[in-house]
């Protein structure tokens, strides 16, 4: 990818990011937290799911432009999607923040990322919403 449109599709979702402020009394979502010690990030993120697909996401908090910008985008990237749909997601995005084998295809903008690795110290930053997904998943069982 083109580092300028990686450079403006982060700064994008940073600025302007998707579903941010929390949805206040609705039993229906699960709040998780996800922080970073080596950092300010601490974010609170909240996922409705419904029969088995994740129907609504918001987060709050502070954080820096890459978890910011991740959050944002892995949003966009799992609503509507299954809880299976979500899992596959979940996989090749740490995969490829891990220089792994991955589907770049699977992850659509999510690909922006694709060079976190030069910058070891910022995967914990990318990874961050990720790994609120996997506490609610392993909160709810699935």
């Amino acid at each position: 990818m083109d580092a300028n449109i990686r450079r403006e599709i982060i700064l994008d979702n940073y600025q302007n990011p998707k579903n941010r402020g929390l949805v206040e009394n609705d039993s229906d979502y699960v709040v998780v937290n996800s922080n970073n010690e080596s950092c300010i990030d601490n974010l609170d993120i909240q996922y409705k799911i419904q029969d088995g697909v994740l129907v609504d996401i918001h987060f709050d908090g502070e954080a820096c432009a890459i978890s910011t910008s991740a959050t944002s985008i892995m949003i966009r990237s799992l609503i509507g999607k299954t809880v299976e749909e979500a899992k596959k997601i979940l996989e090749n995005y740490e995969a490829m923040i891990d220089e792994r084998e991955y589907d770049a295809d699977l992850l659509q903008e999510l690909n922006v990322y694709d060079e976190i690795y030069l910058q070891p110290n910022r995967k914990k930053c990318a990874l961050l919403p990720f790994e609120s997904l996997k506490k609610v998943f392993k909160q709810l069982n699935l």
